[in-house]
């Protein structure tokens, strides 16, 4: 059975923790700014972790050679 191929989008979207866990970037942040308060902006800079239910489908897209 030939190999799994990375899926290019999810490959750019998301990144593993040592621990396994997966990270991604918060939307909200390309545009309509000026509606949202800093506190907001600031926080919204941080990537955050997946939920397990999600983080399932996205192992499904990056297989095990890509972490």
């Amino acid at each position: 059975m030939p190999k799994m191929k990375t899926h290019s989008g999810a490959k750019k979207r998301f990144r593993f923790t040592k621990t396994g866990k997966i990270k991604h970037g918060t939307a909200g942040l390309n545009h309509l700014m000026r509606g949202k308060s800093a506190n907001r902006l600031r926080r919204l800079r941080k990537h955050s972790i997946l939920s397990p239910s999600h983080a399932k489908l996205v192992e499904r897209m990056l297989p095990y050679g890509s972490r």
